[in-house]
């Protein structure tokens, strides 16, 4: 009964059962899948996010399986250097950012939580079909899985929705939010064993929505064969999408045209697309900010609270920077209502704005700007283009909002 019950076990919900156990609060999660696997492609972990994960103990364990980005550089569509500047340690952050297969850090969070908490506290092929609660506490019913019979109730004095976009709980309380919002842009992702890219810790973007963007970054150290595990996304306006599904297969001639002459002295982009282990497809979707996240004994996290088109690295960063100040927020307030409360006033306000700018002004409106002043025409010299300050400031504030500006962290 004194149980903090977590509904998902995603990046997210085991951070959050992570904080929780380290600060001596009881929790079990239910996650809705029958395994917890090493599914996915590449994430990046920004250092705010890296500086709570090693606050765990679990700095030395993602090392171990991620690469330390070193540097973002970006191009237009031409493969023309438009700006580049250091990341993480390199860029004089306490922490660094790690670019990470997201099975990998989805299983490095599983089994210190296993490790620590018991493997006991931990129940897969839980999907959550809803709550009550009551003075006491909650009542969370779950079946075998989406669609499945009903397979049993846990009590405990609190619920924390960590099930991502589709919260169920999140509907319970929202039910006529309506479904996800479409971007405009669509994605494809995959991941190639390629020679290293440039630096071979380099974060890179390149091109434009309009015409196609990629994103591409190392996710694993070379293996005796000189290969990295190299990350990649494909942008592409358009008005033709489905429904997200993180495990649907994309086809590569949807939209491999759109970088046919990509061919750079740094990289053959459509040779290294076409190498590609698998291809999957899903559009840039958020919500609408929420006017709030909790309801008595509940409350939702990360993607379930405040879901974000994938721009800018934040939407996992963002569930871990919830999970610690939720657990501050337990921790300081014994009634978990006032907790709650709490730690919905610190952190709601923040997310929106990261929300609402990943929709207007990402990190990556360097590449818009430049694709706008230039007309999507080579340039001879950047500078005759855009001022370094310019691009600097456009950096800058997108750090700031989202939270991981060096003053920030150090504050």
């Amino acid at each position: 009964m004194d149980d903090i019950i977590i509904v998902g076990g995603g990046i997210g919900g085991l951070t959050l059962g992570l904080a929780l156990h380290a600060a001596g609060i009881p929790c079990k999660i239910f996650e809705s899948a029958p395994e917890i696997r090493a599914v996915g492609v590449g994430i990046n972990l920004l250092p705010h996010a890296t500086k709570e994960l090693a606050a765990l103990g679990l700095q030395s364990d993602l090392a171990r399986v991620a690469i330390a980005t070193q540097d973002a550089t970006f191009f237009n569509r031409f493969g023309q250097l438009i700006y580049q500047e250091p990341l993480g340690r390199a860029a004089g952050y306490d922490h660094p950012q790690f670019s990470i297969h997201r099975g990998d850090l989805q299983l490095v969070l599983l089994e210190a939580f296993r490790s620590r908490a018991g493997a006991g506290r931990l129940f897969t092929n839980h999907h959550c079909i809803g709550l009550e609660q009551d003075d006491s506490g909650v009542s969370v019913h779950f079946s075998a899985g989406p669609g499945g019979a009903r397979c049993g109730t846990a009590r405990g004095r609190a619920a924390i929705a960590c099930d991502g976009i589709n919260s169920v709980l999140r509907k319970q309380f929202f039910p006529d939010e309506g479904e996800p919002r479409y971007s405009g842009v669509n994605m494809w992702r995959g991941v190639t064993r390629w020679k290293p890219i440039l630096s071979g810790a380099s974060l890179t973007r390149a091109g434009w929505l309009s015409h196609g963007k990629m994103v591409i970054y190392p996710i694993r150290a070379a293996g005796d064969d000189g290969l990295q595990l190299v990350n990649w996304v494909a942008e592409i306006e358009t008005p033709l999408y489905r429904k997200r599904d993180w495990n649907r297969a994309g086809s590569l001639d949807d939209f491999i045209g759109a970088f046919a002459d990509w061919h750079f002295d740094w990289l053959d982009v459509p040779a290294f697309i076409r190498a590609a282990d698998h291809v999957l497809e899903f559009p840039m979707v958020d919500q609408d900010p929420l006017p709030r996240w909790s309801f008595g004994r509940v409350t939702l996290l990360g993607d379930a609270a405040h879901p974000m088109v994938p721009r800018g690295s934040n939407g996992a960063g963002q569930a871990i920077l919830d999970a610690r100040a939720l657990t501050a927020a337990l921790v300081e307030h014994s009634d978990v209502v006032a907790a709650f409360a709490a730690y919905e006033q610190q952190r709601l306000e923040a997310t929106t704005r990261v929300v609402l700018t990943n929709r207007t002004n990402p990190p990556d409106a360097i590449l818009r700007e430049v694709y706008q002043r230039t007309n999507d025409s080579p340039f001879t010299s950047i500078d005759d283009v855009i001022s370094r300050a310019e691009l600097v400031a456009l950096s800058d504030s997108y750090k700031k909002i989202a939270g991981y500006s060096k003053e920030a962290l150090r504050a």
